[in-house]
């Protein structure tokens, strides 16, 4: 009992508090999504996120009383089965808004995806803990492949914007774990590389106003393969220069061969995965007018309805976007915009500040730490929260692309707030055992 007691006192109060604080303004939001502009509510969401939200606080708190050390030596075998479980998912998953991603009878469903950062974050957490004596490089690929397979998994189902998660949390825990900067730099290279090449034929076809005489040779057959034969042999040549002569140019020459030859494959992999609307999601961003009433209908709406809020917002339940029915998925994709409609400028600024309290206090918990394994947990989880949050708040301004992603906490899903909650627990209990030796 005094244990317990002492463990409840070293609880991280402020981030506590935050989680809560945002569970009840998504709770909140979501009823107001479901309200029409006469005034009647016409939706039942707001009672399963309660429900939801009632299961996944009791379920923080009990992950948080587990000492995370105890399934440290488990997630090996963790891996493996969420790794089943998401082939499973691929093969006789249910479709919902057009990904084989969910598992379950009728409307009662779960999202393994959502779950399985949680599992690869600590696996990844207990290989780099346990490798810290290996050459880098070494670390790097294993990483990258323990992150790669379940993002190959997911993003065959199709689903782009859960995949894209992993990579900041791979990201944010070789980055504590002390990997050299030219590795980080290297998978933020590739990855806006091939971004740009998934959606270049869609750019040449909207944006400029005639297309170039030259960018077709980047994804159209048998070019890009050309282009990736000859990168891989002048990767191999410089490569061998290295090895050889250990001249700093033939380093970089190979760093920017194996970056181009990895972004050309990646693009192509997507072209033949992704379907053309969520292409066409990742360039409207870029000018929403391109398509007003069809891929580019979501950002222009959203814009609107966060525009309208002015400093003050329109009031709870006051929202012309959303209860006249304009803002689409607005209890999951868009549900800031309805906060910024009816709290304004203040209820945003105070989803911002919440959130931030949440990271603060993550890396305050982080730089507490002596045990490795709870430092890379802990960055893998603020790589999570981080990416989520820049995404989807980013998403509803206009400033980034629409990729899917919920808002930890506020987006209607049962999932998706169990997960976050889940790992909010994981925190709490490194929290409270952080000073053991």
């Amino acid at each position: 009992m005094k244990s317990l007691k002492a463990s409840i006192g070293e609880m991280d109060f402020p981030l506590l508090s935050a989680t809560v604080a945002l569970v009840v303004l998504g709770i909140l939001s979501i009823y107001s999504s479901g309200v029409t502009a006469e005034g009647l509510l016409v939706s039942n969401e707001y009672l399963k996120q309660l429900v939801w939200a009632v299961t996944g606080l009791i379920l923080m708190f009990a992950v948080s009383a587990i000492d995370y050390t105890r399934i440290k030596d488990y997630t090996f075998l963790l891996y493996l089965f969420f790794m089943f479980i998401l082939v499973y998912t691929r093969l006789f998953g249910r479709v919902v808004n057009g990904a084989r991603s969910w598992i379950g009878v009728g409307e009662a469903g779960i999202q393994p995806s959502e779950f399985t950062k949680i599992i690869v974050i600590l696996f990844l957490a207990k290989y780099l803990e346990g490798s810290e004596h290996e050459n880098g490089f070494r670390r790097l690929i294993i990483s990258f492949g323990i992150v790669l397979l379940p993002v190959g998994l997911i993003l065959s189902q199709p689903d782009f914007g859960t995949s894209l998660v992993f990579f900041p949390i791979l990201i944010f825990m070789i980055a504590v774990a002390g990997l050299d900067w030219r590795y980080i730099l290297f998978i933020l290279a590739v990855a806006l590389s091939t971004f740009f090449l998934t959606v270049l034929p869609l750019w040449e076809k909207f944006i400029p106003a005639s297309p170039t005489k030259f960018l077709f040779v980047l994804y159209t057959a048998p070019y890009i393969y050309y282009l990736i034969a000859v990168s891989a042999l002048i990767l191999a040549l410089s490569a061998w220069g290295w090895t050889s002569y250990k001249k700093a140019y033939y380093f970089w020459i190979a760093y920017a061969c194996l970056n181009i030859c990895v972004s050309l494959a990646a693009s192509v992999l997507a072209h033949k995965v992704l379907k053309e609307y969520q292409i066409m999601r990742l360039i409207v961003f870029m000018d929403p007018s391109i398509d007003p009433r069809g891929s580019g209908w979501n950002i222009l709406q959203s814009i609107t309805a966060i525009g309208s809020g002015g400093f003050w917002g329109k009031g709870f339940l006051q929202g012309t976007q959303s209860h006249y029915r304009y803002l689409p998925q607005q209890s999951t994709d868009f549900i800031f915009s309805i906060i910024a409609e009816e709290w304004g400028f203040l209820g945003g600024f105070a989803v911002f500040a919440l959130f931030f309290v949440l990271l603060r206090r993550s890396a305050a918990i982080m730089r507490g730490l002596r045990d490795k394994y709870a430092t890379y947990v802990t960055a893998g989880i603020m790589g999570m929260i981080f990416f989520h949050f820049m995404i989807n708040a980013g998403m509803a301004m206009g400033i980034m692309p629409i990729t899917g992603i919920p808002l930890f906490f506020l987006s209607y899903g049962g999932s998706s707030l169990w997960v976050i909650l889940g790992a909010i627990g994981i925190l709490l209990g490194i929290s409270m055992r952080r000073y053991r030796a």
